[in-house]
């Protein structure tokens, strides 16, 4: 399936000093990403945004279709860019053979000219909305409380969010989503805080047909719900009902597991066989990741963050790699079979197939990728005992086979975990150093 790359993190053209040029960074990094296996770049919203406070990532939107062209809401460019720097990002991805997701952020909207009334309650709102780009105007009517739908309050912040039951802010979301897919490239969406509107916004968005140069192309979709595996499935559920084109989700339960795992002292290895998250119970519409610009500043993760990553990149499901874990913390490790990049490889030639748990206890975790389709399979040794190398002797799918050591890493000894061979009956003793993994692969 691939490995994406979340392509930011909060505030990082300021943190890097790239302000206004952050697609030219990332259009710089593109070719090492393909070198390593990535398949697809999810990017911050690219729109428009309110900036009340100074340049903003983009979650403030004001007009979905400037990108970087008019002198509104205080610059030209947005804080990443122009949008020839973004069309050039974009055709360099695909010239590398590289997918782009775009982020939509369709629950609120910021920056309005103007104040109006809202006749339902009496309220004196920023609602009226006249962009420069003269595209998708918005006015009391589009926001709620509203005439076309009951609403019980809900908020986000002090931003007044879109009525998607009102008929005319619906075809413009859709045009909007027709235009990043046909007319910039994009090829796929990641939607922000669905929990705030109808999956049938999304639904619709999705089961639309687009044409990038004649050709019939089905965007990605993943949404952020924020939420217990039971109401992300509820919402995969009501998005995905009736659609040939099925959304995907982030598995945020699962990351709380991944977050216990790393930071949590006598945490058990059991837990992570345990169902309760999208990807053991439904593996083909879960997003797996580790970090992403929201859980970061809320409850990162402090120790062994390596150890979560191995786990989503040998996994089924679908890993997003965070970019300033792997550039600004130091865990690339391009040259190495110590840091992602290794894993990214190994999950792009050997993770596919079925999973198959070999062993699990509290401190030994074994599972096996039985593999698929010219991806030969691989087994995955986890070590949850800080001071020694521990394992477990089991049996793998493969009999009389070599199995050699491509990926490991350690919170103490980075030593080269041994080859090993297994008999006939398929045992073999699999091993990993103190607090680290170990993956094997078929030696042929």
């Amino acid at each position: 399936m691939g490995v994406m790359m979340q392509a930011f993190y909060w505030d990082c053209p300021r943190e890097e000093n790239r302000e206004f040029a952050w697609w030219n960074y990332l259009r710089e990094n593109i070719p090492g990403l393909v070198r390593v296996g990535f398949t697809r770049v999810w990017l911050p919203p690219a729109h428009k945004a309110a900036n009340v406070d100074g340049p903003s990532m983009g979650y403030d939107p004001y007009d979905y279709y400037d990108l970087g062209e008019y002198d509104q809401r205080g610059s030209v460019k947005t804080w990443f860019g122009s949008k020839k720097e973004l069309l050039d990002l974009i055709n360099c991805a695909h010239d590398n053979r590289l997918q782009v997701i775009a982020d939509m952020v369709l629950t609120h909207n910021s920056g309005a000219e103007e104040q109006e009334v809202n006749p339902l309650t009496g309220d004196l709102r920023w609602t009226r909305f006249k962009p420069l780009s003269g595209k998708f105007n918005r006015n009391w009517d589009c926001f709620h409380p509203s005439l076309y739908e009951s609403w019980l309050g809900a908020t986000f912040g002090d931003m007044p969010m879109l009525c998607h039951q009102n008929p005319y802010v619906y075809s413009e979301s859709l045009k909007v989503a027709r235009w990043l897919i046909e007319d910039l490239g994009f090829d796929g969406f990641r939607y922000d805080f669905v929990k705030g509107y109808g999956g049938r916004m999304i639904n619709a968005i999705q089961q639309n047909r687009y044409l990038q140069n004649g050709v019939e192309v089905n965007p990605f979709g993943v949404g952020e719900c924020w939420d217990s595996e039971r109401t992300i499935n509820d919402w995969l559920d009501e998005v995905n009902t009736f659609t040939d084109n099925p959304l995907c989700a982030f598995d945020f339960p699962l990351r709380w597991r991944l977050l216990d795992l790393c930071d949590s002292y006598g945490f058990t290895l059991r837990n992570l066989a345990e169902h309760g998250v999208l990807m053991w119970d439904r593996p083909e519409q879960s997003v797996t990741f580790v970090e992403n610009h929201d859980v970061v500043r809320d409850t990162p993760i402090v120790n062994d963050k390596m150890l979560a990553y191995a786990f989503i990149l040998t996994h089924e499901g679908y890993p997003c790699v965070f970019w300033k874990d792997y550039y600004n913390g130091g865990l690339a490790k391009e040259d190495t079979p110590n840091g992602i990049a290794a894993l990214v490889r190994s999950h792009e030639k050997y993770a596919g197939g079925s999973t198959q748990v070999l062993w699990v206890d509290d401190d030994i975790y074994i599972m096996a990728r039985n593999g698929l389709a010219g991806q030969s399979g691989l087994v995955f040794v986890l070590n949850n005992k800080r001071s020694e190398w521990n394992g477990a002797e089991v049996t793998v799918p493969w009999p009389n086979t070599r199995l050699h050591p491509v990926a490991w890493w350690s919170k103490t000894d980075l030593s080269t975990p041994e080859e090993t061979h297994s008999r006939e009956d398929g045992r073999v003793k699999l091993l990993a150093a103190p607090r680290g993994y170990t993956i094997y692969v078929l030696q042929v």
